[in-house]
């Protein structure tokens, strides 16, 4: 596939100025502390038909008490504790089905979050997660990317960011998991909420491990939005076109979701990646947020890959990364 951005070395060294909103850190704080603390609300084995690991299907509370979903693997017969593993999943994708879980398989507590009101791109048989507190587009296209998008409070974002770092810190809190032994990881969308959750993580006494972006989303999104025609960035665009009298409104709300302010935030080692061919999430957007990482950070760069990235081979090095870190 074709490289179309910045070349390599441009990229290394890339630190753009990103429009933060002024009172970022006070929106957090604010709907963070507004928000009740995580509850475990259901816990219940599920016949996962694979005998090495046992699968539990959860229910926690998110973003305004709402019942969330998500999975918890581990080895079978686990007590624990055990050195653990948050993921999250990329846009349009739920938790999906109970099955093999990598990092279960090499001894770690996997935890898996469903998206909220996503889903669309993931067959399962089993429950997923509506989002209750819709808030359309109005002019743009529909979905999750535009939903709320005219208000920072009204955002879609803020119930899906406040889930995962809910998430984190229930992981963090369970019985078969270390608390001092918990990273972060997901691809995409989850490579985003990645980053979130590192860069929340200290406001709330959540002490991470360690943190595995993959080819993140929503990172630099202002450069995303105009250099990329692929879905879902385009429908920010295809809103604003929609409904041009927004336009400020639109970027104000997203300069307190740009995941390279987060990645500002963060305290745990990193281990990023990324696709120089990716149309979807474009390297610079990645680089700039790999490059605004204060903490001890490594990149894998895949020249030639896409949205799909490295895949297993960038598995099979977290799986070296994580030995060595945690």
């Amino acid at each position: 596939m074709a490289q179309f951005d910045l070349p390599l070395e441009a990229l290394r060294t890339y630190s753009p100025d990103i429009s933060e909103a002024p009172g970022f850190d006070a929106f957090w704080s604010d709907t963070l502390a507004a928000d009740e603390p995580v509850t475990l609300l259901t816990e219940t084995p599920v016949d996962n038909r694979q005998r090495l690991i046992d699968t539990y299907d959860l229910t926690f509370t998110g973003f305004g008490g709402a019942p969330v979903r998500g999975w918890l693997h581990v080895p079978a017969g686990a007590t624990g504790p055990l050195p653990t593993v948050v993921q999250y999943h990329g846009y349009s994708v739920s938790r999906g089905m109970p099955l093999a879980s990598t990092f279960a398989s090499a001894g770690y507590a996997h935890f898996v979050m469903d998206n909220r009101g996503q889903g669309w791109h993931a067959a399962s048989l089993f429950d997923r997660t509506p989002d209750p507190h819709p808030a359309a587009g109005e002019f743009g296209p529909p979905g999750p990317m535009t939903s709320g998008i005219a208000a920072p409070e009204t955002y879609y974002y803020r119930r899906l960011l406040t889930d995962a770092l809910r998430f984190a810190q229930l992981a963090a809190g369970h019985r078969l998991a270390d608390p001092d032994r918990v990273v972060v990881t997901g691809g995409s969308q989850g490579g985003y909420l990645t980053l979130a959750v590192a860069g929340l993580a200290p406001s709330v006494g959540l002490r991470l491990a360690g943190a595995m972006p993959d080819v993140a989303f929503m990172c630099h999104i202002r450069r995303a939005v105009g250099l990329t025609d692929d879905a879902p960035f385009s429908d920010i665009a295809r809103f604003i076109k929609a409904a041009p009298h927004l336009e400020e409104a639109v970027w104000a709300t997203l300069g307190h979701y740009d995941g390279v302010s987060f990645a500002r935030r963060a305290e745990c080692p990193a281990l990023f990646s990324v696709a120089l061919a990716d149309t979807i999430c474009p390297p610079s957007t990645v680089f700039a947020a790999h490059n605004a990482y204060p903490a001890p950070r490594d990149i894998v760069i895949y020249p030639h890959s896409g949205h799909e990235g490295g895949q297993d081979v960038q598995t099979w090095r977290q799986l070296g990364w994580l030995a060595e870190t945690i």
